[in-house]
């Protein structure tokens, strides 16, 4: 991979020295496919992890899974998510797999600890052991469940790239992105399902598209706007309390559609005329390079971006500021010790 992929995106100082570096790249591209700015190389080809949910999801509400099953607007919505485990995530599971037949024995996500650290200690204080419906895409392990059930195919194998509904998933995925299904690098992701790497651009504009189909046949525009709709109505769904996710789509009031993924990705949509009348939607896909296991690049980069193009209004920045795009770092005596601050201008 060339050195110039990807470029220095924070600076984490300790006193006046410079300590840490992270390095990134990012692209943002409308929904006609023009490339709006880009840092680092906006064609590295990197996985998008949990990012590609919604376009996972797509296929399911294209064909008309949703009313098949009655799904509500809050189970749309976890289909997609990332969620932290609560018992709220549990129990919309529990509910979700009732109507389709199947248990949370019938997911092949495995199983750990909630992400949601409240969660997590009451588990643990009643000495209770995490089941699937805790793992935090069990949505959208629920959602291909209920879509191969929908069209009788086996249960056993959905997570099979060659299973009917992994074929529809990489095609709609591909579509979306305009990317020839054989030019997606394929891989197995942390909860065994396929996931996708490509082109930082193409994933950007598969953001732009979903929020901005203007373009697309109306089937696939319809079920774009279910699930951006359902995503920005029910934010507490799609990560949980506290996560990034949720906390930037509750402040911003449904403009943005908000998506991180593992290894430092995340994806945003911005809704069309967000950026001044007649703008179309954006997309963004970001990737920090040594994957931001802290997660201390990842949620600072979005809001630079995010204000640097407008898009936030001072009571939003506000009301984000303790994610970035600069924070102080305090060590556990909560003594002032350094700053986080990104390093790039967007070039418009």
């Amino acid at each position: 991979m060339p050195a110039t992929s990807y470029l220095p995106i924070q600076f984490l100082t300790r006193g006046e020295t410079l300590e840490s570096i992270h390095y990134g790249a990012f692209a943002i591209v409308d929904s006609h496919n023009q490339l709006l700015a880009s840092y680092g190389d906006p064609e590295l080809v990197t996985f998008m992890r949990s990012s590609a949910k919604p376009f996972q999801a797509l296929p399911f509400i294209e064909n008309g899974g949703a009313d098949y099953w009655g799904f509500s607007e809050r189970e749309v919505a976890i289909t997609c998510a990332s969620h932290a485990g609560t018992d709220n995530h549990f129990h919309t599971l529990e509910g979700m797999q009732a109507k389709i037949g199947v248990t949370q024995a019938d997911l092949q996500c495995g199983v750990h600890l909630p992400t949601d650290n409240a969660t997590a200690k009451t588990l643990i204080r009643q000495d209770l052991e995490p089941t699937p419906n805790r793992h935090n895409c069990s949505g959208k392990h629920t959602g291909m469940l209920a879509f191969a059930q929908m069209i009788h195919a086996p249960l056993e194998s959905y997570l099979d790239p060659q299973h009917p509904i992994q074929k529809q998933i990489l095609q709609t995925f591909s579509e979306m992105c305009r990317l020839e299904p054989e030019k997606v690098a394929l891989g197995t992701d942390g909860c065994s399902a396929p996931n996708f790497a490509i082109p930082l651009r193409n994933a950007a504009l598969g953001f732009a598209r979903l929020v901005d189909p203007w373009e697309l046949a109306p089937q696939r525009a319809a079920a774009c706007q279910r699930i951006t709709a359902a995503m920005t109505h029910y934010p507490e769904m799609i990560a949980g309390p506290g996560k990034f996710d949720t906390v930037l789509m509750t402040a911003t009031a449904g403009k943005i559609v908000s998506k991180g993924g593992a290894e430092g990705y995340q994806a945003i949509g911005i809704r069309p005329g967000v950026l001044g009348p007649d703008t179309p939607g954006v997309g963004i896909t970001l990737k920090i390079a040594d994957g931001d296991l802290k997660d201390r690049a990842r949620p600072a980069v979005t809001l630079a971006i995010l204000q640097q193009l407008g898009v936030l209004t001072p009571a939003e920045a506000e009301s984000l500021a303790e994610w970035g795009p600069n924070f102080p770092i305090y060590n556990w005596r909560k003594i002032l010790v350094g700053e986080a601050k990104t390093v790039f201008e967007l070039d418009l």
